[in-house]
């Protein structure tokens, strides 16, 4: 809103700061072919495998995104309160339709002004909940988040695969680096060395998505005045995260991320494409099924950013992650029934996805750690877990248990809240009576 505003006002100075937007942080890969590939091509029949024996030349190097994008707490046309006030007369409507995606753009910032392809039209990257019958609700934010991780993390590790790595990673609760340990890649064939890379990159990025549930779940905060606990954990998230990190590796793999514009053309495409093919309801039916879950998944009388206004989390980290559907027995019994009734006429199949552990004999998590170190301001979340399991810093290994002992906390919590509404109720009740 801001940006919009100033552009209006700020004439010259404001072109200058959105093509400066628009341009800035562009990056470029090149392949410089071995001698290996040069002799392949030249070859009356070419091995197709030694093609891939390249280089890869950065200019300059993909930056690894600084933060994620704003979107979206769970639910729909929720109420908000700033600090103590509830702001009257509003509520926060973040559903999408599939034809309103718009083109994806690496870090979006402010300003993502992109074609969707090469000779489209430009248009602005958008971002929200919508619902698919095979995926259920997915936040294309988190989509968009771990795809753009994975890209910048693949041309780190690929030029220096084998070798001891490390990378460091924007802070959330403390310092984070991914840590690569040298290993044994003679067995690998040029294209499996390129197809290894690119496995590893995705899961770690995926790793760095399980990292920011924990994150925003211990008080990490993107914007300070504003709590993120309401999104930790959220149903959809980790499903959408592992979403972005199976279309980025399926970009790397048809070389389809060499550079800025091509991923962000190509990336937009896969997207829309996938959307598509996990069956998108209208926005019409995504707003009706969030009112069918609301009172069960969420509570639209609560408002943001309090954190019980999310009743439903997921707190099974895993490489394997399955969507939450939305029960036909909720719907039946809700009056918004006629509106998604069309839904439920054919049995829903929840498509799963997982990530690989092991790619051509390599077994990626004794070779790729992603550590966090707990900084002191964030200590005292931490004290309802063993300190054993922290206290020197954590990685991935770890993060399902400490997911554990956050839901034993949320449940006794949750618990307590709902415990002083009803005290609250009842008080108010007497005093009207």
């Amino acid at each position: 809103m801001m940006g919009r505003i100033y552009m209006r006002s700020g004439g010259v100075a404001a072109l200058i700061l959105l093509l400066a937007a628009c341009s800035s942080n562009d990056w470029q890969v090149r392949a410089l072919p071995s001698d290996i590939a040069i002799g392949a091509a030249l070859d009356n029949e070419p091995d197709l495998d030694l093609l891939h024996e390249i280089n890869l030349q950065e200019l300059p190097l993909v930056p690894i995104p600084k933060a994620v994008r704003p979107c979206c707490a769970f639910g729909n046309a929720q109420k908000v309160k700033v600090g103590p006030v509830p702001v009257p007369f509003f509520r926060y409507a973040n559903t999408l339709a599939v034809d309103k995606v718009g083109p994806h753009a690496f870090e979006a910032g402010t300003f993502s002004f992109q074609k969707d392809a090469p000779n489209g039209s430009r248009g602005t990257e958008n971002n929200g909940l919508m619902y698919t019958l095979r995926g259920g609700f997915i936040d294309l934010a988190h989509v968009r988040d771990t795809a753009d991780n994975a890209i910048a993390l693949f041309y780190r590790i690929y030029p220096q695969l084998g070798q001891q790595q490390t990378i460091k990673l924007p802070d959330e609760i403390g310092p984070r680096v991914i840590e690569l340990s040298e290993f044994d890649l003679s067995h690998l064939t040029p294209r499996q060395r390129w197809e290894t890379a690119a496995a590893i990159s995705v899961r770690l990025a995926y790793f760095m998505a399980e990292a920011h549930e924990i994150a925003q779940w211990h008080g990490y905060r993107s914007w300070a005045p504003w709590s993120e606990t309401v999104s930790a954990y959220s149903p959809e998230d980790l499903y959408s995260n592992m979403l972005g990190a199976k279309i980025a590796l399926a970009l790397i793999n048809n070389n389809l991320a060499m550079s800025k514009d091509l991923y962000n053309q190509h990336m937009t495409q896969w997207f829309a494409a996938t959307l598509n093919w996990l069956e998108p309801v209208s926005i019409e039916q995504t707003n009706a099924l969030f009112d069918v879950i609301d009172g069960h998944w969420w509570d639209s009388n609560q408002p943001l950013p309090s954190k019980f206004m999310l009743l439903k989390r997921h707190y099974q980290l895993s490489d394997l992650q399955a969507p939450y559907l939305v029960p036909q027995s909720l719907a039946q019994n809700h009056e918004k029934w006629n509106e998604v009734a069309a839904l439920f006429t054919s049995t829903q199949q929840a498509h799963n996805l997982s990530l690989s552990r092991i790619i051509h004999g390599v077994e990626i998590d004794s070779i790729a750690t992603q550590k966090l170190i707990v900084a002191d301001k964030f200590k005292q979340s931490f004290k309802h877990i063993p300190a054993e399991l922290w206290q020197d810093g954590f990685t991935q290994a770890d993060f399902y248990q400490i997911s554990e002992y956050n839901q034993a906390q949320d449940e006794l919590e949750l618990q307590l809240f709902q415990q002083s509404e009803t005290v609250e109720k009842a008080l108010a009740s007497k005093e009207q009576t």
